[in-house]
């Protein structure tokens, strides 16, 4: 069974924001939620590097380690994800993640948070796949369809590339060698083990 893994390649993102507006156009994410957002590293320095970020969909995820109602599960596909109708809302797995993906959405009364929302590599959730009931809850289901995430199909310089682990780390690695340069992978390490992708190596990252 292949473990579904994002991967950024920083050389390629230009801002574009294509992928975070595909996401909220698919899965009609909830006002005040970015599953996924277009982050620059060293912002106006020269070869400053932009990434885009989201759900890592981690090996050994700390947002499932610190929910106290395990809402958070992981699917055949290796894909994080959580069951609002569990989540109480207590905010625990927002500040675990390193990467920001857990959010509360900003809408309802003053105060009154609601569930968390995250990216799902737009895998649905625990309804039935294609259920309006999913929809809502989690968005679109398109890897029930046998498709990819919208964010990395809509990618026009294919910088976000996502899918089997070991297709995206080889995709990778070829970019690098034909290149030579940009080994480095923002956040796999973190998110995947201490292997980064592009680096027959095994460097730490």
């Amino acid at each position: 069974m292949a473990r579904m893994k994002f991967v950024c390649d920083a050389e390629r993102c230009i801002e574009c924001n294509g992928c975070v507006t595909a996401c909220k156009n698919e899965n009609e994410v909830p006002w005040g939620v970015n599953r996924r957002r277009v982050v620059t590293l060293n912002d106006g320095v020269p070869g400053e590097k932009s990434i885009s970020v989201a759900c890592m969909h981690c090996s050994d995820a700390p947002c499932m380690a610190v929910c106290p109602v395990q809402c958070f599960y992981r699917t055949e596909e290796g894909v994080v994800l959580h069951d609002k109708d569990v989540c109480i809302g207590c905010g625990y797995c927002s500040y675990a993640c390193p990467f920001g993906a857990p959010q509360f959405p900003a809408q309802g009364t003053f105060g009154a948070r609601g569930k968390m929302d995250k990216c799902t590599f737009c895998a649905g959730g625990p309804e039935a796949n294609g259920s309006q009931a999913e929809f809502e809850k989690y968005g679109r289901n398109r890897l029930a369809e046998g498709k990819l995430p919208a964010c990395a199909e809509m990618c026009s310089t294919k910088a976000l590339i996502a899918g089997d682990g070991d297709v995206v780390a080889d995709i990778f690695r070829n970019r690098v060698v034909k290149r030579g340069r940009g080994a480095e992978v923002w956040g796999w390490g973190t998110a995947y083990g201490s292997k980064q992708a592009g680096q027959p190596g095994g460097q730490k990252s």
